[in-house]
């Protein structure tokens, strides 16, 4: 086992609301985590909390066994890329240009970029099938397209892990479980984690190894899939009756009333 995130006991209190309440969750190399809960759970919260975007009132992150204070920030870069909800991105800029800011961690002062910096940008550029779009403008292209360009740019820094912020927003099917089955693969063939908030908690279950389910800032349930994935978990967090069925072999929750 190769733990890279640690993250123990977590409360975060934001203008006098607590919006995590002992929150503790693990990330391992090569693994899928998905956070699931509905919105206003502290999904996003947990992710800015474990980079340290957000103050604590309680816990501990350790990322790669070091204390998250004692990484400075362009240092964490290196081993940690974040991908939010709305990426941003300036007007005009090209794919190339999104996707060569992600190796500013492992540049200079100045931001000359080397030979490596090259190599790195166009073979993932190569393998995210952005190739043929690099002298495009980000705003031309379609959401999938969009997406992959900032799921790029993360690469690019040659991360340990990925930690996304519900990735398949504004995408549609076909595209959702494009990302989704892009994920699972770079955890397994890069050795990445990969810890994800997602709305979507069928897709992000079915490529997922593990799931924490949030609900008011509090862990409802974590563990293996199959064992998250039941009928009285998923309804005391969606306040919703929930029915379990198989297919394919495939764990799936449907909302009945």
């Amino acid at each position: 086992m190769n733990r890279l995130l640690d993250a123990a006991d977590l409360t975060v209190t934001l203008a006098g609301r607590t919006i995590l309440q002992n929150v503790s969750v693990a990330l391992d190399a090569g693994e899928v985590v998905t956070l699931i809960g509905p919105n206003g759970s502290g999904k996003t919260t947990l992710l800015r909390a474990a980079l340290g975007h957000v103050r604590r009132a309680g816990g501990s992150v350790a990322w790669l066994d070091r204390d998250l204070k004692r990484w400075k920030s362009r240092e964490l870069a290196r081993q940690v890329a974040y991908m939010p909800q709305s990426p941003l991105y300036e007007p005009g800029d090209r794919v190339i240009e999104v996707l060569r800011l992600g190796r500013s961690p492992h540049q200079g002062f100045l931001g000359v970029e080397s030979a490596d910096d090259e190599k790195v940008v166009h073979e993932t550029a190569s393998e995210l099938e952005l190739a043929d779009l690099l002298d495009r403008r980000v705003e031309t292209l379609s959401g999938g397209q969009r997406q992959r360009v900032f799921l790029g740019r993360c690469l690019v820094q040659s991360p340990k892990a990925i930690l996304l912020d519900e990735p398949a927003t504004f995408l549609d099917l076909r595209h959702q479980v494009e990302l989704h089955r892009l994920l699972r693969r770079l955890a397994e063939q890069r050795q990445i984690g990969v810890l994800m908030a997602s709305h979507d908690l069928n897709l992000a279950a079915t490529h997922a190894d593990r799931a924490l389910v949030l609900k008011d800032g509090r862990v409802v349930a974590s563990g293996a899939i199959d064992d998250v994935m039941t009928e009285p978990i998923m309804s005391q967090a969606f306040d919703l009756r929930m029915k379990r069925i198989e297919v394919d072999g495939v764990v799936q929750i449907v909302a009945i009333g």
